[in-house]
């Protein structure tokens, strides 16, 4: 008979009790449902249960990455079908040429030095979507993330040379001035990519210089960073935004870039070379003309440099 009436107290403060702790739980299930269906919810802690509270800021935590993802992956789409619509633009242009040019040689009244045109148009559109298709799987491989590349010790004044002198048959043949100035600190990088990187500079350099122009290649050291500063004394580019210029298919002047020979992934290879390097690249034009690349990769800490130059 005693226990009749505790029972009757305990039972109802029981309920009581239950209701006011399970209650934070309905509330982040209902939440969560309503996010499953599509609802933009906002899950915060209540502090009302520290155990959901917790649960509450894990949830959180969970659809905010999801979110993240959702966000990235929508941007990799677009970005995916800008540059597939760039691509088939690109890849039209010479291939209508070369179409165009065909037809044209199928007459058979057609003059001579009109047959030696159309097939000189024809071997140039040929070159010139070799080198759109080499740049293309180049940009593809740097930007693959599940391809590593091998990294060693790069010295950047042989690295210019090596450029310089692997292009001297072009830049003999715009007459150029190029100098190599200045001493940078080494950095850690893959020593093809980032030739590849500072010959992309250095050539298209030599395309907006006049014949006999300069280009200087000036190397140094700032703040941590090794410099890699490639001038020329061209036309520069203007009042485009320089962040542009790195774009894929981007181009100042269009039939001047395919006139002499650019596919408008050059700046943008180099771009993805240095970002793979943890560095970044910029562009300026010169104030008393011309155009100035800078590079900046992180340097190889100074005192592994003493320590390796001591053994």
């Amino acid at each position: 008979m005693l226990l009749i009436p505790v029972l009757l107290v305990t039972f109802p403060l029981s309920l009581v009790i239950g209701h006011f702790l399970s209650e934070p739980l309905r509330m982040l299930a209902k939440k969560t449902a309503a996010y499953r269906s599509g609802m933009d919810v906002s899950i915060e802690a209540d502090g009302r249960m520290l155990e959901a509270d917790h649960l509450a800021n894990d949830f959180r935590a969970l659809v905010q990455t999801a979110k993240t993802q959702q966000h990235d992956l929508a941007l990799k789409e677009r970005r995916q079908a800008a540059f597939i619509s760039d691509v088939a633009h690109e890849l039209r242009t010479p291939l209508t040429a070369i179409r165009g040019n065909a037809e044209m040689l199928e007459d058979p009244d057609l003059p001579a030095e009109l047959h030696d045109k159309f097939c000189s148009i024809i071997i140039n559109e040929s070159e010139r979507l070799s080198r759109l298709t080499h740049d293309l799987l180049t940009l593809q491989r740097i930007e693959d993330d599940s391809m590593p590349f091998e990294l060693s010790r790069v010295n950047l004044r042989e690295l210019a040379s090596g450029v310089v002198d692997a292009l001297e048959p072009i830049l003999r043949d715009r007459q150029a001035h190029t100098e190599i100035m200045g001493e940078a600190p080494d950095v850690l990088g893959n020593p093809d990519r980032l030739k590849q990187a500072v010959t992309n500079l250095v050539e298209n350099a030599s395309r907006f210089i006049e014949l006999g122009g300069h280009i200087t290649i000036e190397l140094f050291g700032l703040r941590g960073n090794s410099i890699i500063a490639v001038r020329d004394d061209g036309t520069g580019f203007g009042d485009v935004d320089p962040k542009l210029l790195f774009d894929r298919f981007y181009r100042t002047d269009a039939s001047r870039s395919r006139g002499t020979g650019g596919t408008g992934l050059g700046l943008a290879i180099v771009k993805s070379v240095v970002e793979a390097h943890d560095g970044t690249v910029e562009a300026i034009n010169l104030p008393d003309g011309g155009a100035c690349f800078i590079i900046a990769l992180p340097s190889i800490p100074a005192d592994i440099r003493t320590d390796q130059s001591g053994r």
